[in-house]
Formats: C-alpha cells, sequence, structure tokens
C-alpha cells in the first residue's frame, strides 16, 4: 500500500502541550484511532499513513490546532469526537467550545456527541428533558450550563432539586431534623458545584440564595422567574410530581429535567413521570429531548461494560 506523508506548520502555537497533551496522549489517540504515524520536529507535524486516513487526520488536526491557538487545552476527548466527526462527514466541525472553566482551571466541554447534542439543547431550549443512563454527564452538564448562564448574568439565580425519594430506607428513620434528612439526597448536586466553584463561593451563594438546592416537594406554588431551574433524578418523581414541577416555569427561566428510566426508586405500584413527559412533550414547540447511552458514558470505561451486562430493561 502506498504511504502518503503530509506536513502540517504549527505556526504561532507557542505552547506545544495545548495541541500535543500531557506526554503526547493527544498525538497517540489519533494515530492509534487513524493508523497513522505522527512525528512531531519543531514547528511541524508530519503524518503518515494511507492516503484516506492521512486526509482525515490532516483534518482533525488543523480542527485542534485552531482550538489550541485560542488557548483550549485539548484532552483525548477532543480527539475521539473530532475523529467521529471525520468519518461521519466530509469536513470536521470545530473542537466544542470550552462551556467553563473551573477554580482550578480545568475546561469542561462536551466530550461526546449524545453531550454535545444536550448541551445544544439546553442552549437552545426553554426546556430540555436528558434522559440516559449513569455516567453520561447528564447532571454534571446541566449544572455547568446553569453556573454559566448564572456567571454571564442570563439568569439571576440558580434552583437544583430532587425528589426526596428513599432507595431502601425510610426517612423518618434516619437521624436530625429535615434538613438534615434530605441533605443526602442533594448530596450530588453540592458535589457537582464543588468541582466547579470554590467552596467559599459557593457557600456565598447558598447563603444569598443565588443558588438554592431543595427537594422537589419545595417547588410547589412558586413561580420561578429568571432562573435557571434543574430537576435532577426525575425518574423518581411521579406523573404529578413532574407537572407541578413543569409549569413552575416563568419568564426569562430556563429548565432542565434529567434522569435515567431504568433506575427508579418509587415504591411499588408508583409510575414514573419521566418517560410521560418525554412522550407528551416530544411535538411541544421549545421542548428538546435528548437521550443518551452508553456510548455517552465518561466515568470509568467499565460503566459501560456494566450498563451493557444489565441491558435496557424497561423499569
Amino acid at each position: 500500500m502506498t504511504t502518503t506523508q503530509r506536513a502540517i506548520e504549527l505556526g504561532e502555537l507557542h505552547d506545544r502541550v495545548l495541541l500535543f497533551g500531557q506526554f503526547d496522549q493527544n498525538l497517540s489517540a489519533l494515530e492509534r484511532r487513524l493508523s497513522v504515524a505522527i512525528h512531531a520536529d519543531g514547528d511541524r507535524l508530519t503524518l503518515a499513513g494511507n492516503n484516506a486516513d492521512v486526509d482525515q487526520a490532516e483534518r482533525v488536526v488543523r480542527r485542534m490546532l485552531h482550538a489550541a491557538m485560542q488557548g483550549s487545552q485539548l484532552t483525548p476527548d477532543d480527539v475521539a469526537l473530532a475523529v467521529a466527526d471525520a468519518r461521519e462527514r466530509s469536513e470536521v466541525r470545530a473542537i466544542s467550545e470550552t462551556l467553563l472553566r473551573t477554580h482550578h482551571g480545568k475546561e469542561i466541554r462536551p466530550r461526546t456527541e449524545g453531550q454535545r447534542r444536550f448541551i445544544g439543547a439546553i442552549e437552545s431550549s426553554p426546556l430540555t428533558i436528558g434522559i440516559g443512563p449513569a455516567g453520561t454527564g447528564k447532571t454534571f452538564l446541566a449544572i455547568v450550563a446553569a453556573v454559566r448562564a448564572l456567571k454571564d448574568r442570563k439568569v439571576s439565580r440558580v434552583i437544583l432539586s430532587r425528589p426526596a425519594v428513599e432507595a431502601g430506607e425510610s426517612l423518618g428513620f434516619l437521624p436530625g431534623d429535615f434538613k438534615e434528612k434530605v441533605d443526602p439526597y442533594m448530596r450530588p448536586l453540592y458535589d457537582a458545584l464543588g468541582e466547579l466553584l470554590d467552596a467559599t463561593v459557593v457557600q456565598k451563594y447558598l447563603d444569598r440564595e443565588t443558588i438554592e438546592i431543595a427537594p422537589l416537594a419545595f417547588m410547589r406554588g412558586r413561580t420561578l422567574n429568571d432562573a435557571f431551574v434543574i430537576l435532577d433524578e426525575a425518574q423518581n418523581a411521579t406523573r404529578d410530581q413532574i407537572k407541578m414541577f413543569l409549569t413552575r416555569l416563568g419568564t426569562a427561566s430556563k429548565m432542565v429535567v434529567t434522569g435515567d428510566a431504568t433506575q427508579v426508586d418509587l415504591p411499588s405500584g408508583a409510575r414514573s413521570g419521566l418517560r410521560d413527559a418525554a412522550e407528551r412533550l416530544a411535538s411541544v414547540k421549545g421542548v428538546s429531548i435528548v437521550e443518551l447511552d452508553e456510548t455517552d458514558v465518561v466515568r470509568h470505561p467499565l460503566v459501560t461494560a456494566i450498563i451493557r451486562a444489565y441491558g435496557r430493561e424497561n423499569p
């Protein structure tokens, strides 16, 4: 087979790590995925392989180079998404925009095609319903979008909610007052905020009620204006509870509902309202329904295997 070689000039890119990754892990990922050999020599990269692979690799590298020139620290996930684009179309989409930088400087971007669709839906729709298995980043990305909207002054507050449904334990038997009983169910929301913002900033927002974390039952009777509102673990809300939540949507607000239809902790006989809402609202203008699957899992690779092993049975 004839080997094609092609050189790409790196131009004004001064920090090679932005493009190459730590220990050249981005280049290694590209070599594995497209069966090309990549050699870095001074201010250029040389690609070698069959003509089709080199063509794809060049398109990917040029998109990555453009993002790196803008100051983005690229990762192997960015490489994987760009390669998937290159295989599906003649042109490669631009590397996804950095949604947020954490207080540690880490850049948060969609890491899969499903995540990219989810973020796109949130940005374009007043109401987005995201359904998918554990590890697909539903909750985290929704909170990233909320914090971004708050920082950009698109909303004046963020409201995060979950149904306080026990998985095997009764709230009445747990020690402490109501807040102490409920906080364990809200903990994943606190954890996500802690990944994005400094602890003192999180506490300031909570003290001022710029960010509110509350059980779903606390939403009744409220109208949520100028707010980014998230309902997480919505598979544990009944049809009437989800209807109540959705009708809280006020002016200049955005709402995101997330859940995993395969992990319902409602009492026996109670039907989850998550799928019901998605089916009822699928054709309503202004509502986006995004389905994620095991290909969007961004936790340990074993999580994908576990999800596949357990199958996609309906609860």
